[in-house]
């Protein structure tokens, strides 16, 4: 398996296939997409080459983001190319779902086992604002459809200063009912979120208090979950995950790696910079691209250092979907 100087082995991959998005949201893109690459974007040829080689060195699981993947007309091919891929067992993609209720059969059919989709918040008026967008009601309906379909589905909410209690109040009363994980994400600073970073900037930790004194019950991690603390409850059909970066130990169970949408691959969300892997993936053997990534994994720190304000090379989540 790839293995880090850490003893860290990696089973998860995270495969960018654009960073085109088409929402505006306050944390990520206030000002919408700029076009900042070639947009040269990797091929479906590349994109077989990368994850095979990844699976050939122990990855089972393999997350498409964007930007907003389902901007690629080709998504469905790509989900079928992973969901075929020997060794990988788990397809996910994250998505705003903007285009949920009518793709997500698509997505199914070719093999799709599980999606996240972004909602910040459950009152209209407050996605709108965060957003840019008018669609909660659309992407609801689509979250209903894949649950519909036996799909194994998060929701991811950035936490926000303005959301206040409201935010957690309003989901907590969805989950009664609603069989997804809801994953509170800390906001983290990036390259061009600094302002706002520091105005909108909330600890998940008093919801972490808060859950464990109304009876909430912190679950055990596969080895290819994500980094998220997450809790059920007795008298809820959804489950709760906090993500919190800032948080002691974060990285000490990292278990997954990340390739961009130009094919660099990123050891670290806020690493320096991205290592290109396109001239072995368009010209190598897998064995070659397996060697590459072998040799490049000494590389990767023991830990981020966003409690320092170091970012790397992440302007934006955008660029590598989170």
């Amino acid at each position: 398996m790839l293995e880090d100087g850490y003893c860290r082995r990696f089973s998860y991959l995270r495969l960018s296939i654009t960073d085109v998005c088409n929402f505006r949201c306050v944390y990520c893109l206030p000002d919408g997409y700029q076009c900042e690459t070639d947009r040269e974007f990797l091929t479906l040829k590349e994109i077989a080459n990368t994850i095979s080689a990844f699976a050939g060195l122990g990855t089972t699981k393999v997350r498409l983001t964007g930007g907003e993947p389902s901007l690629r007309r080709d998504l469905p091919d790509i989900i079928a190319l992973a969901a075929t891929t020997s060794g990988i067992s788990q397809v996910a993609i994250t998505t705003n779902g903007f285009k949920l209720p009518q793709l997500v059969d698509q997505w199914s059919a070719a093999g799709l086992t599980s999606l996240n989709v972004s909602i910040d918040s459950l009152d209209p008026r407050q996605f709108h604002a965060i957003t840019g967008q008018d669609k909660l009601h659309t992407i609801l309906d689509g979250v209903y459809k894949a649950l519909g379909l036996g799909l194994k589905t998060k929701v991811n909410a950035v936490l926000l200063k303005p959301c206040g209690e409201g935010q957690l109040k309003n989901f907590l009363h969805w989950l009664k009912d609603t069989p997804v994980t809801l994953r509170l994400i800390e906001l983290m600073q990036t390259g061009d979120n600094l302002s706002f970073f520091k105005l909108n900037h909330v600890s998940a930790l008093p919801i972490k208090m808060q859950l464990l004194q109304q009876g909430w019950v912190q679950v055990l991690r596969d080895k290819t979950s994500g980094p998220a603390e997450e809790f059920s409850h007795p008298d809820y059909a959804g489950r709760i995950g906090l993500i919190m970066p800032y948080h002691s130990g974060f990285c000490d169970s990292c278990n997954r790696l990340r390739v961009s949408a130009v094919g660099k691959l990123h050891l670290c969300l806020f690493a320096e910079q991205g290592m290109d892997l396109r001239p072995v993936l368009s010209t190598g053997s897998i064995a070659d691209i397996q060697q590459h990534l072998i040799g490049l994994m000494p590389q990767k720190k023991i830990s981020h250092q966003l409690e320092s304000g170091l970012t790397g090379a992440t302007q934006h989540f955008s660029m590598l979907g989170g």
